[in-house]
């Protein structure tokens, strides 16, 4: 198998040979037809996260099919397509877990980051945490579904029921989102770096009430606003944004520091909450209903030895929508 591999922090990522794996009891071997590619990764790239494993395969967002199935392995089938997450294996005996909130874990695996990902040819997975996928929709499209979906999924269930939805940072999250929101028949009202016309082009084009920047006001007071970008400056301006008893999602697993603000922005009853990785639940309620809604993900496709230059091209903000990486 080949693989992008991460071998030191800050540094680009390495072509490399490696033997072939075989899964373990529990665990299946996946051919990888597409990966796409995160801003998490470029977190776990930069050193960003704490205590990543290395080395370590990046990607989280995988597609593909198994050819292998380990020990023990039920509801799976050879030639099945699945797809792979970020939340990789629980542990299932901590309090959070026996609480149904696995994405809480302690004792939790990350594909990609503590455990081999899909910027590869190849990928094991714990079966448990593999999600069938069916034979509707092609490959490339699907992967950005498995985070930027899967995440945008569980951080619009969080911010609640209201009708007027800000979404700050209008990448892959957000452009599944904004569908999603306009689908369940909210406005959504889009916010990008101040200045980007054509960002705020590509959000009208999905549908969106209004687009503008994130220095800008909405021109109604928003019942909830999920942030996706990484700067810690958008909280205050999402409360700024937001009417009384609305709710800031701060949808990132990472953020800058949040600079101070006057009591005012929170009073009322407001609340700042954050999103932390994804529950299976999660996965089984979004990748269900998603066929339904009829998601288009808009697509930029690399080669899997171009991962470096796609992770280039996101950090820069150089397209639109999800970059997706095919062996």
């Amino acid at each position: 198998m080949q693989a992008m591999v991460l071998k030191e922090l800050g540094r680009p990522l390495v072509w490399t040979d490696l033997p072939d794996r075989s899964p373990g009891p529990g665990e299946i071997r996946v051919k990888v037809s597409a990966c796409a590619v995160c801003r998490t990764d470029l977190h776990v790239v930069d050193g960003d996260l704490p205590n990543p494993v290395l080395p370590v395969i990046p990607g989280h967002e995988i597609v593909g099919r198994i050819d292998a199935l380990g020990e023990g392995v039920e509801g799976l089938q050879l030639g099945e397509r699945v797809g792979i997450p970020w939340l990789g294996h629980s542990c299932g005996a901590c309090s959070y877990c026996a609480a149904g909130r696995e994405n809480l874990c302690d004792h939790p695996l990350f594909t990609g980051f503590t455990r081999d990902g899909g910027f590869a040819t190849a990928a094991i997975a714990d079966a448990r945490y593999a999600f069938p996928l069916g034979e509707n929709g092609d490959d490339v499209s699907l992967a950005p579904l498995l985070c930027a979906g899967l995440i945008g999924w569980r951080s619009l269930v969080m911010a609640g029921e209201g009708h007027r939805v800000g979404l700050y940072g209008f990448g892959a999250a957000a452009h599944i989102v904004a569908q999603v929101a306009g689908w369940q028949g909210r406005s959504v009202f889009a916010f990008t770096r101040p200045g980007d016309v054509t960002t705020q082009g590509f959000a009208r084009s999905l549908g969106v009430t209004w687009a503008g920047g994130s220095d800008e006001q909405p021109p109604q007071p928003l019942d909830a606003a999920i942030i996706y970008a990484t700067s810690g400056e958008l909280v205050p301006a999402a409360l700024r944004a937001l009417r009384k008893g609305g709710r800031v999602v701060c949808a990132g697993i990472h953020m800058s520091e949040i600079p101070g603000f006057p009591y005012d922005l929170l009073w009322g009853e407001r609340q700042i909450m954050s999103v932390a990785n994804l529950t299976r639940q999660d996965g089984l309620d979004f990748l269900g209903l998603a066929p339904r809604i009829g998601i288009v993900t808009h697509t930029n496709r690399y080669r899997l030895d171009q991962a470096n230059q796609a992770l280039s091209d996101l950090r820069a903000g150089r397209f639109e929508g999800a970059a997706v990486l095919v062996p």
